[in-house]
């Protein structure tokens, strides 16, 4: 009877603390690999995310990423029901350490608008026009491709896009201030070769707009 006993008292000891356990990591599920170490699938995952080392960083891209929409997925009774944001700020984050991690690049910073990127950073070595060009193709790698890409390797600029990212879409002379910004960025800093023919460095169709009304 006092071995029934006991027995019974451990296993709600192991079921309590399987309980915990699991209370605790809400939202995220528990594999096995083939090694029989524990991998942790967490729901809110991101397209970049940081790790702590270079064994993290292998685990965490060692796998394909695969994703199939059709428009019906996104549509219910003729509408569509489901959308796309960017979130700006998330945005600017993955680029800026992006940036900072090619070779030669000590500091970045990042503004990210409704449709222009601007990315300042500190040149520690190599050759200006080069790394202008692997700056430049690092952030138009990462957004939408109607996005245009402004950069700059003067850190005065670290300050100003600063001072600009209290604006938004809605503020007032937001085009104006933006477009006498970019054209700043363009005549103080190299901005890299030609996206392809039909775009210039900063992945402007020839004709287009800019922000500040002039023909680019």
């Amino acid at each position: 009877m006092k071995r029934l006993y006991v027995t019974g008292m451990v296993m709600l000891a192991v079921i309590s603390s399987a309980g915990c356990r699991q209370a605790g990591e809400e939202g995220k599920s528990n594999l096995t690999d083939e090694n029989g170490s524990t991998i942790q699938v967490d729901e809110n995952t991101k397209m970049y995310q940081r790790t702590g080392n270079e064994s993290k960083k292998e685990e965490r891209t060692e796998a394909y990423g695969f994703v199939r929409h059709s428009k019906k997925d996104l549509m219910k009774n003729g509408e569509q029901t489901e959308y796309y944001g960017i979130d700006r700020k998330e945005l600017a984050d993955t680029i800026s350490g992006l940036t900072v991690q090619l070779p030669g690049i000590s500091e970045a910073a990042t503004l990210v608008t409704d449709e222009e990127v601007l990315v300042a950073y500190r040149r520690a070595s190599g050759d200006r026009s080069q790394m202008a060009d692997m700056v430049k193709r690092t952030a138009i790698s990462v957004v939408p491709r109607y996005y245009h890409v402004y950069i700059s390797d003067n850190p005065a600029y670290f300050d100003q896009l600063q001072s600009y990212s209290r604006m938004d879409s809605e503020s007032r002379d937001a085009d104006a201030i933006i477009g006498k910004l970019t054209n700043g960025m363009k005549k103080d800093s190299p901005q890299g070769k030609a996206v392809n023919k039909g775009e210039n460095a900063n992945g402007e169709e020839t004709g287009e707009m800019s922000g500040d009304g002039m023909e680019r």
